[in-house]
């Protein structure tokens, strides 16, 4: 097994190994290993000070930043306080000035009293309770072994927890599920109490031993988890349940919140009563000894137990699946079930879990009851991307500020300054907003901030490029307001508005720019005198960034002069002169006139969001992220080829500006899928959705783009990467496919829904 171990930042510490209940669905005492019964009842003293040395050393050689420790049993309570402030001491001790120590403990509640929460909360323990519901509910399998109820204890227990003076170390409740018993009843019952999260768990089962279902239904606990989930929504989602978030967190592309679903790598290890080291409990349920490691505190470090095959096995997220599970599209969800679930003994844990109709039901009923509303608005309202464009440079320009740390000294302060003076003024602010929008704008942000983290000194005279932005807000707004800004190799460059010659090349120096009347002034720092530039028209030494303005066609910007425009597939041309600047405006009217006239949709949608053009030559380039709007053209004498250009720029903008803002797949490059119109090709995911999103814009004008659409729409769609917002955006893809095509489109892509999906 190959890559890094995976350090373990959480810690199920058994401070006893009995119990005061006799439940009878517990996987320690009830199930397959009966190692309880070797075990000391109680943590020694030699165990906990060897637990807590190898805690602080295995947070300092993996700069760990914090560490989770869960005081477990048996019932833990039984250690007595006396004992588990040992344990507390000890670790808060080791841990102090290395990683921060999250202290938990997980308890019945039968025990609980203010003696022991005095405790916990001097030790910010935090108390997490066993209740399985109302009194039926739980005393079905939570009782004393002569059969005595324990709900009335349990109840005292969450109600003292609930006081003022101890709500702040309430963790919340853990339901094990019984189907058997009524899911209105048990979500009302624990609802009531009001508790700060919610986990329900599924019991402890194998192929070997599955799972009760009396009535024989494969989805029988999913039936009463969705149930639960409906009534969980009906009283307005009271408080977090961690199985619902996990599985709405990866149908959205986030992470897995719980470690019996999502294919997140395990951090968790056991330490028992007898300081040996064991893998996750539940796999007692599995066999005797299936948890063992053969490891102890007292003489191996958790490095060694990390490398163990069978935690490395828990490590390996998708490969450490079955094949089954591998080729299912909700494994990003379930992530193959708790892996105990999947034991049989025939062949180990190489199986889908025993639960697995039961997952596949769960996360696509709670995604047909929540995607809508989880999908971002950029992918169903109008006119959103733009502006959550423009917000996301802001916070970009927010990051570098903070990312340069004082780094960009008096130059950089200056220019932060005036950018607040700007957007406390009206005409100052739509100046900088016109400038920060800009596609080019978003070029520069990015390649600021991944220069301070690759090179941070050399990249802080990018980040000062800030100035020039600035000033060219200013001059934009009219303020009278001087602007500091360096120029370099003899040329200022004000982005949006042009180039200046201002010295010779390889010069360096600073001048101020202000606005002055239909143009701006420019004065060197330590004298030079001050020239006047009128921002229309070219000049000896200043080159304006030109508009097209052909006949018929929306005014775009024609920007060959930004430093950053170099971004495209294909290479960024030089400065146009006169002639070709004509030649090219010419052509582009005529392409979107064929545009506008084969497609309007396409034209509008175009004519909203394209803001800049700009010319590329022949050749091969290594594409750059740039902001919304912008599209790399290469003159042709074709119009169509044109007009193609024009429609591929405006779909791959447009896909790259919704994937800056909303999750359309996760995993991308965990399975390949081969392209229906290139059969020997395979790519990822994210290759399939761009190539499919690219031929369904350009059919509108070449209609034979949409062979293979459908092939490739129904592939993805029984995929595992789309996330929620993926799904709605293949959707949108279909619609718009069968929309613009009519009904022929319609009948290629339904009778396509036969055909069967290539991975």
């Amino acid at each position: 097994m190959t890559g890094p171990l995976v350090p373990f930042r959480e810690i199920v510490l058994k401070v006893h190994s009995r119990c005061d209940l006799a439940c009878d669905h517990c996987y320690i005492y009830e199930h397959a290993d009966q190692s309880w019964r070797t075990r000391p009842k109680s943590i020694s003293d030699e165990a906990i000070s060897w637990t807590a040395r190898r805690l602080a050393e295995h947070a300092s050689e993996h700069a760990l930043d914090s560490m989770s420790v869960i005081l477990h049993g048996g019932e833990p309570l039984l250690a007595g306080p006396a004992r588990l402030r040992r344990v507390c001491e000890e670790l808060t001790a080791a841990l102090d000035g290395i990683a921060e120590l999250d202290l938990r403990i997980h308890t019945n509640g039968v025990q609980l009293s203010p003696r022991y929460l005095d405790l916990f909360d001097e030790f910010g323990v935090k108390v997490g309770i066993s209740l399985d519901g109302d009194r039926a509910a739980n005393d079905r399998h939570r009782v004393f072994a002569n059969g005595r109820s324990s709900h009335p204890l349990v109840l005292r227990a969450v109600e003292l927890l609930r006081q003022d003076r101890y709500r702040h170390l309430d963790l919340g409740l853990l339901c094990t599920i019984d189907i058997r018993n009524d899911p209105v009843a048990v979500f009302d019952a624990l609802a009531e109490l009001e508790p700060p999260r919610v986990d329900f768990l599924l019991p402890h089962a194998t192929w070997d031993e599955p799972p009760l279902r009396p009535d024989g239904s494969p989805t029988a606990y999913a039936d009463w988890l969705l149930t639960v989930f409906d009534r969980w929504t009906e009283h307005g989602r009271p408080m977090p349940v961690r199985l619902f978030e996990s599985v709405r967190s990866t149908l959205s592309g986030g992470p897995s919140l719980t470690e019996s679903l999502g294919l997140a790598p395990t951090d968790l290890v056991v330490i028992e009563t007898d300081g040996q080291i064991e893998q996750v409990d539940s796999l007692k349920s599995a066999y005797e000894g299936a948890a063992a490691t053969g490891f102890d505190v007292f003489q191996h470090a958790f490095d060694e137990v990390a490398a163990h095959p069978g935690v490395r096995t828990r490590q390996l997220g998708l490969a450490g699946v079955s094949e089954t599970c591998r080729s299912c599209p909700v494994v990003r969800s379930c992530g193959g079930g708790l892996y105990t679930h999947r034991y049989r003994s025939s062949n180990g844990f190489d199986n889908p879990s025993v639960y697995c109709h039961d997952l596949a039901a769960l996360v696509r009923g709670i995604e047909a009851r929540t995607g809508p509303a989880a999908v971002s608005p950029v992918l169903t309202g109008p006119g959103g991307l733009s502006a959550e464009q423009h917000d996301l440079n802001r916070t970009l320009l927010a990051g570098l500020h903070d990312a340069l740390d004082g780094r960009g000294g008096d130059r950089w302060d200056e220019a932060w300054g005036l950018a607040g003076v700007l957007e406390a003024s009206g005409a100052g602010a739509d100046g900088l907003e016109h400038v920060l929008a800009h596609p080019y704008t978003r070029t520069w942000l990015l390649d600021a901030l991944e220069g301070l983290h690759t090179e941070p000194h050399g990249a802080v005279g990018r980040a000062l490029r800030l100035s020039s932005y600035v000033a060219a807000a200013a001059v934009r707004s009219g303020l009278d307001l001087p602007v500091p800004v360096d120029y370099r190799d003899g040329r200022l460059f004000l982005p949006t508005l042009g180039e200046l010659r201002i010295a010779g090349p390889g010069e360096t120096g600073r001048v101020r720019v202000r606005a002055d009347g239909d143009g701006f002034s420019v004065e060197r720092e330590g004298g030079g005198g001050r020239r006047t530039v009128p921002r229309g028209a070219d000049g000896p030494d200043w080159l304006p960034v030109r508009d097209v303005a052909a006949e018929g066609a929306p005014r775009f910007t024609l920007d060959d002069l930004d430093p950053y425009r170099d971004c495209f597939e294909a290479p960024a041309a030089p400065r146009l002169g006169g002639t070709e600047a004509k030649a090219w405006t010419e052509a582009v009217g005529s392409a979107w006139r064929l545009l506008e006239s084969a497609a309007p949709e396409q034209a509008a949608e175009a004519a909203r969001s394209l803001t800049t053009l700009t010319p590329t030559v022949a050749g091969r380039n290594a594409e750059r992220p740039h902001g919304y709007g912008a599209v790399g053209l290469a003159l042709t004498e074709d119009t169509e080829a044109l007009a193609l250009q024009l429609l591929r720029g405006l779909r791959r903008t447009r896909l790259r500006a919704l994937l800056d803002l909303t999750d359309l797949y996760a995993l991308d490059g965990a399975w390949e899928h081969r392209l229906p119109w290139e059969r020997n090709t395979k790519v990822p995911f994210s290759g399939l959705l761009a190539d499919t999103y690219e031929r369904v814009g350009l059919s509108f004008l070449a209609p034979g783009f949409l062979d293979g659409v459908p092939e490739a729409l129904d592939m993805m769609e029984g995929a595992a990467e789309p996330t929620v917002g993926g799904m709605r955006l293949l959707k949108s893809l279909r619609e718009e496919a069968r929309g613009v095509h009519g009904t022929s489109g319609m009948n290629i892509l339904m009778n396509a829904a036969d055909q069967e999906p290539v991975r």
